[in-house]
């Protein structure tokens, strides 16, 4: 059984009368022998095939959401094929398919076996594809047996359907970890190499050091997702200011990169920033001038650039804004001096987005010499850390005294948001979740025993309907979902 991404080029010469209605990357299910069909009926990739295709219009817009969810269910489908089972069978064939399923993933080959979280996300979307068949394609059988439940949330209680083949995990506020402030220090030393002492670290050898540092600090000091930040335009940088500032500035993050393509802005300390720039104008910049890089022809046609400018610039020729272009034409990129036109680049000049490993190394190698206790750091945690530090100087006034004394010249609108806005209000539009009720329940998910427990519960959360609890629950869910990534 492969899977396979869809490419709409030469469709001219399919046979075909117009271009197929598929979106590009969506990833495809073939049957090893290349059919679709045995006579005049279809077969099981035929619906997963179209259930894949609905996913853009049920709010799941990544790519490699659609991949995640397709290689679930091609798994899924493996298996069945082991035991000569179909993928819509009878329920008790599919339960007994489920039980060696489970079986397998838990104590099976040590290399087959899943974590907790893992098989409760792959159960998730195997629930959500047989919820969508049975709306959509009228199969009656599911291999899942679900129970009602009481959840409770904000002295609001609301029915929810349980599904009881999901494995127990430890409490969320056990599991889940942001850095404390020791460990955050540390970890950007590390990152540049340094030591505790904050001298040079002559026993580690290790490369691009200030490209690594600077990301470590902007990733702590914005709170974006790995995607945000990883794919920022070197043009898309704020401006630092002429002087330091206690007041944090402005950083947009472009539509094309936010979750849900929703454009927002969070914000960077001074000296966070100038650390960034410090690189871009330096390292950076010696990296990527005279570079022939070009983008694989796997990734398409290179995107040659000229007359950038902070908003847009020429793109082979046209002009374009930055905030148009998708993630897969940011990687496309060629600067007029040479390289990616990526904020961060390889020491060849061509884009570097490869931070997850970069931040695993560096956690690994500062448990090993100087601190057991340094858990791993993923990209994702950064953005917890962010969420954390960010909410304990707002609960202290730390911004909105910063404001009052913030010199006459600076943006009035920007001075308004900091000393009017409830703390929260502010976290949830520099985090970009929807609704302050799920910025609660990020905040209580990271640490239930912190004073934000009490001192920031909103007096509408007990007034919450059952749609926005589950919106706001999925929400969350999304947001711990990625915390590995």
């Amino acid at each position: 059984m492969l899977l396979e991404r869809f490419d709409a080029t030469g469709w001219e010469q399919w046979d075909v009368p117009r271009l197929p209605a598929i979106p590009a990357g969506m990833p495809i299910l073939v049957d090893d022998d290349l059919l679709f069909a045995d006579g005049v009926s279809r077969r099981p990739a035929t619906v997963v095939n179209r259930w894949l295709r609905d996913l853009p219009s049920n709010k799941v817009a990544s790519v490699g959401s659609w991949w995640a969810y397709g290689r679930a269910v091609k798994a899924w489908m493996e298996h069945l094929r082991v035991h000569g089972i179909e993928l819509f069978d009878t329920r008790v064939r599919l339960k007994d398919a489920l039980s060696t399923y489970a079986a397998f993933h838990e104590s099976g080959p040590i290399d087959e076996r899943w974590q907790a979280t893992y098989w409760n996300q792959q159960v998730s979307i195997l629930s959500g594809f047989y919820q969508w068949a049975v709306a959509e394609a009228g199969v009656s059988a599911v291999p899942f047996t679900y129970k009602q439940a009481m959840a409770a949330f904000g002295g609001t209680k609301t029915r929810v359907m349980t599904n009881l083949a999901t494995r127990r995990v430890g409490k969320p506020h056990v599991t889940v970890r942001y850095l404390e402030p020791e460990f955050e220090e540390l970890f950007l030393k590390g990152l540049g190499g340094l030591g505790p002492d904050g001298t040079a670290d002559m026993a580690f050898h290790g490369r691009e050091l200030s490209r690594n540092g600077a990301g470590g600090a902007l990733a702590l000091g914005t709170g974006m997702r790995r995607r945000e930040f990883s794919l920022l335009l070197v043009y898309e940088l704020p401006a630092l200011p002429r002087r330091p500032t206690e007041v944090p500035i402005e950083f947009p993050v472009p539509a094309p990169l936010a979750k849900g393509r929703k454009f927002r802005r969070t914000w960077i300390a001074f000296e966070d920033l100038e650390r960034v720039h410090g690189h871009a104008r330096l390292d950076r910049q010696m990296t990527g001038a005279g570079s022939l890089w070009t983008p694989p022809r796997s990734w398409g046609a290179p995107l040659y650039v000229t007359e950038p400018d902070v908003r847009g610039g020429r793109v082979n020729g046209t002009r374009v804004m930055w905030g148009a272009l998708t993630p897969a034409e940011r990687l496309r990129l060629v600067a007029p001096e040479g390289g990616s036109c990526l904020l961060w680049l390889k020491n060849s000049g061509a884009p570097f987005t490869a931070w997850p490993t970069v931040f695993e190394r560096t956690s690994q190698r500062i448990a090993k010499r100087w601190d057991p206790r340094f858990p791993h750091v993923y990209p994702h945690r950064c953005r917890h850390t962010f969420a954390m530090r960010t909410l304990e100087k707002l609960a202290r006034g730390y911004y909105a005294s910063a404001a009052q004394l913030a010199p006459g010249d600076a943006d009035a609108v920007w001075l308004h948001f900091l000393t009017a806005n409830d703390p929260l209000l502010i976290l949830r539009d520099l985090l970009g979740h929807s609704s302050i009720l799920t910025t609660e329940m990020y905040v209580k998910r990271l640490d239930v025993s912190r004073i934000y427990k009490q001192a920031y519960t909103s007096s509408n959360e007990s007034r919450a309907s059952l749609a926005q609890l589950t919106k706001a629950e999925s929400e969350v869910e999304a947001e711990f979902k990625e915390e590995n990534g």
